[in-house]
């Protein structure tokens, strides 16, 4: 597993970019109502990202046809935006990818649509808040693999769990680099496998399940990733840089 090293100017170039996510990502947060479609929504996103004279990374990456993953209520992550209307209490997830001279930025949020239940509160914070654990608890010389046993133990402390088969990811002039980050422990055994190093550029992203993290891909338009369960699914991410020792989000304004 050759997973990349980044040089200080390496870092501030993704920097970049990941500020363009997080810039996008909060426009359609203060923007985004019920009543929208999900095409609109991708429309004001990828018209966002141009403005800042950028590329949406996700339009057309392996096959995918927008630039920023609607996930609407059930869907977890993957969404294809379309003519559906959010509606009051819906919980929405937005997936961004942006590319910018050569460098890739990836972040995602999941959005109330007006006043929800408590039970998607939970569950909306479930994924923010281990977001955060993760980010809080990376250092020099822990495995990535004891990365993904802290992803898992709480989200299943909050009473949720992982989905399976997919995962955080290195990121770089590729959107999508070595190593691969599943939000469970992957084996029995954490003490094995790459350790993070500073330099190191990585995405951690937890997809939250509410009974099982089976997951189901849409047999229409192949790419909606469900939980067998049906229920509802929330989703955060954030790209960080190790530097001195700690992580840093890179994917802020």
């Amino acid at each position: 597993m050759a997973i990349s090293i980044k040089k200080p100017l390496e870092i501030e170039k993704l920097r970049v970019s990941n500020s363009y996510v997080a810039q996008t990502l909060n426009h359609l947060r203060t923007y985004v109502r019920a009543g929208m479609s999900l095409a609109h929504i991708n429309q004001m996103g990828e018209e966002f990202i141009a403005s800042l004279d950028a590329r949406p990374a996700f339009k057309g990456l392996y096959g995918f046809p927008a630039g920023v993953c609607t996930s609407l209520n059930e869907v977890i992550i993957h969404g294809i935006p379309s003519d559906t209307v959010v509606q009051e209490g819906d919980i929405l997830g937005l997936d961004i990818g942006v590319e910018r001279d050569g460098w890739y930025g990836d972040a995602a949020i999941t959005l109330a649509i007006g006043k929800i239940s408590d039970d998607d509160q939970k569950l909306i914070d479930c994924s923010y808040d281990a977001l955060m654990h993760a980010i809080s608890v990376i250092k020099p010389g822990m495995r990535f693999k004891e990365l993904s046993l802290e992803l898992e133990n709480f989200i299943h402390d909050r009473g949720f769990v992982p989905l399976k088969g997919f995962c955080g990811h290195g990121i770089g002039r590729k959107p999508h680099e070595e190593p691969e980050i599943p939000n469970y422990l992957d084996g029995k055994n954490a003490k094995q496998g790459p350790k993070i190093k500073n330099g190191m550029v990585f995405c951690i992203e937890p997809m939250i399940c509410q009974k099982s993290g089976i997951a189901t891909i849409d047999d229409v338009d192949k790419w909606s990733v469900r939980s067998e369960d049906g229920l509802r699914g929330s989703h955060y991410e954030h790209t960080v840089a190790v530097i001195g020792n700690k992580a840093e989000i890179l994917s802020v304004e």
